[in-house]
């Protein structure tokens, strides 16, 4: 049997939508300690697993690597839709658990197109391979089309700039009881009508906070400045979503946000992909006014809510017999 363990990640958001420039995503994000999934798989001569997503992904590994079957268990789940990267985690760690079960290797990178991820943002691929702070390159926007590709027929973006997240970092995260993110043809859609609308000028003001504030806090280690960096790219990157959310944060992220700003304990706040889960950029020292700023702010919101303060995560996933 295989045991493969890995991360959720936080998306921070993209570094371009608008089709006016040379390169079109480039996302930013962190690997987290947790929540984390757990996938078990051993050889077996037909497909076998009781998650009919993880099961649809073991079918997928299967018929890549020419193999009769496997024997596929969830042991642990992240979210699902949350914002927090699970689509992308199950299909590799299934991916990597099949493989390793019948002593192949994986090839998370080539083969990730193929399982349908990593078609936009390097991040839930970068951070499965070795965890950190990743920049991802994107995509040169002459290839974008006005219909989604099919599956596989793209390249997992290169990492550009990757950093270990500083030991006295932490991050509090917070996933409210609200309907899942977007994802899958629904997400795509939404994406490709924020890019044929997106303003040019925000990638520009992105581009200059990434490479002057964001990229010298990381290196620093200053987890004030980064929150505050993060932040300012998530806002400007809700200005381009505003449309397909119903504002620079979607419900009830707005009010969650709002209310963790006005916490000494979080120097940066913002949403998670296309949430809802919240994160909050905060240290060592702050461990449980962080707690309970996101308790306050699920109050605020007047919702209910799961809240963690978590470490950041520089190892990848976890690969074992």
């Amino acid at each position: 049997m295989v045991h493969v363990e890995t991360t959720a990640r936080l998306h921070f958001g993209f570094g371009n939508l608008s089709l006016a420039h040379d390169r079109l995503y480039g996302g930013l994000g962190v690997g987290l300690a947790e929540p984390r999934l757990v996938v078990d798989a051993e050889p077996a001569k037909t497909v076998r697993c009781g998650d009919s997503e993880a099961r649809a992904y073991t079918q997928r590994a299967c018929d890549l690597l020419d193999l009769p079957g496997a024997a596929v268990t969830v042991e642990q789940s992240l979210p699902r839709h949350a914002g927090l990267g699970s689509g992308t985690q199950l299909a590799l760690a299934v991916l990597a658990a099949v493989a390793r079960a019948h002593d192949r290797a994986p090839g998370v990178r080539e083969r990730a197109p193929a399982l349908g991820r990593g078609g936009r943002s390097g991040i839930g691929v970068a951070s499965f391979e070795k965890g950190g702070f990743v920049l991802d390159s994107g995509h040169p926007t002459a290839l974008f089309t006005a219909e989604a590709p099919a599956v596989g027929e793209w390249e997992v973006p290169s990492v550009a700039a990757r950093h270990p997240i500083p030991e006295g970092w932490r991050f509090l995260v917070v996933v409210p009881d609200a309907p899942p993110g977007r994802s899958g043809d629904d997400e795509d859609a939404a994406m490709r009508r924020a890019v044929t609308d997106a303003d040019p000028e925000l990638a520009d003001r992105v581009a200059g906070i990434v490479l002057r504030r964001v990229l010298p806090a990381v290196a620093d280690g200053d987890a004030a400045r980064f929150g505050a960096a993060v932040e300012a790219v998530g806002r400007l990157n809700g200005s381009w979503y505003a449309g397909e959310q119903g504002g620079i944060y979607r419900p009830p992220v707005g009010a969650i946000v709002e209310s963790l700003t006005g916490s000494a304990a979080i120097y940066g706040a913002g949403q998670s992909s296309w949430g809802p889960a919240v994160y909050g950029v905060t240290d060592a020292a702050h461990v449980e006014a962080a707690r309970e700023a996101g308790a306050a702010a699920l109050d605020a919101a007047a919702v209910e809510g799961e809240v963690l303060v978590v470490s950041g995560w520089n190892h990848g996933a976890t690969i074992e017999r």
